[in-house]
C-alpha cells in the first residue's frame, strides 16, 4: 500500500453472533491478513444491509493484528473469497 491510497480492499472473513444472535459481528481484511475492521450489527439492521465478500475502508479505519495465527487465518479467508467471489457479491 502506498501513502495516497485513500481505501483499501478489504473481504469477509469472519462472521458470528453473540448468545442468543442479538449481535453479529463481521470482520474484514486485507488479503495480507495483517490488519482489520470489525463491524457489529443488530439482526434487524443485518436483514436491511447489503452484506457484500468486500468493502473499500479507509486505512486509518483499520486495526492491526498482532496474533500471528489469526493474521495467517485472516490472510488465508481473505484470499479464498477474492477468488470466489466478485467484491460486490451479496454473501
Amino acid at each position: 500500500m502506498t501513502d495516497d491510497e485513500e481505501t483499501v480492499q478489504c473481504w469477509l472473513v469472519e462472521r458470528s453472533s453473540f448468545g442468543d444472535e442479538r449481535m453479529v459481528t463481521l470482520i474484514y481484511a486485507p488479503p495480507e491478513g495483517d490488519r482489520h475492521l470489525t463491524k457489529q450489527l443488530s439482526p434487524n439492521l443485518l436483514r436491511r444491509k447489503r452484506i457484500t465478500a468486500a468493502t473499500d475502508v479507509e486505512p486509518e479505519r483499520l486495526e492491526p493484528v498482532n496474533d500471528e495465527e489469526t493474521r495467517e487465518r485472516y490472510a488465508t479467508e481473505a484470499q479464498r473469497m477474492a477468488e470466489r467471489h466478485d467484491p460486490d457479491a451479496e454473501v
